[in-house]
């Protein structure tokens, strides 16, 4: 039996146990500005209520988005240190993979999409076959740019009219058996603030001025 941590912070917070690829619990909390605060209680809670604790989880899962910067590498860190202090593996998957393997399950259409915001009117979004499997992405790009297919996802509605999932669910990411995406986190873009490259001197500058020679 094996026992399986997912967690994702790439839009809101979610988590999720997953027991022999089976989903035993999934939660999330739909708050993109709290995910460091939010994501370590609600891993606990979901844990609670599979009946697991937290040193018998065997193997854990780590949304990398693609997402914002800021949320994205809290859940990805966390991952991180508590397959540190539980000593197990961890892997990460593509968060929109989840999304995809969600409705595949469901009957999905032989192509579709699945996006989310990327915010500064950009959405993230990657494309799949019916079995869920993706075919090209992730990516980010202006929504009116995307192929004309069914959408999924938690940024769809920003493309046109949803028929698939709307929300990303930690459980697939537990349970389906996704490709390995690694650990170094899915941005697609440069983050807002940067470190300066040129030192800026404090000491005043001299004044030049200029003579006119004859």
């Amino acid at each position: 039996m094996t026992t399986t941590l997912a967690v994702d912070t790439s839009t809101v917070v979610a988590a999720a146990i997953a027991v022999d690829g089976r989903i035993v619990a999934s939660a999330r909390v739909d708050d993109t500005r709290a995910h460091a605060e939010e994501l370590m209680p609600l891993v606990q809670r979901v844990a609670a209520e599979a009946g697991v604790a937290l040193a018998d989880v065997e193997r854990i899962v780590a949304g990398v988005g693609p997402g914002p910067f800021t949320g994205l590498r809290v859940g990805v860190v966390t991952a991180l240190t508590l397959a540190e202090v539980l000593a197990v593996p961890v892997a990460g998957a593509c968060s929109l993979d989840a999304v995809a393997a969600e409705w595949a399950s469901a009957g999905a259409p032989e192509e579709f999409l699945v996006v989310s915001d990327a915010r500064r009117k950009e959405v993230f979004w990657a494309r799949y076959d019916g079995a869920g499997r993706r075919l090209s992405g992730p990516d980010v790009a202006a929504p009116d740019t995307l192929p004309a297919l069914p959408l999924a996802g938690p940024g769809a509605h920003l493309v046109g009219a949803v028929t698939g999932p709307t929300q990303l669910d930690a459980g697939w990411l537990a349970a389906a058996d996704l490709p390995d995406a690694g650990l170094e986190p899915l941005y697609l873009r440069r983050p807002d603030a940067e470190v300066p490259t040129r030192v800026k001197s404090a000491l005043p500058q001299p004044r030049l001025s200029l003579r006119r020679t004859r």
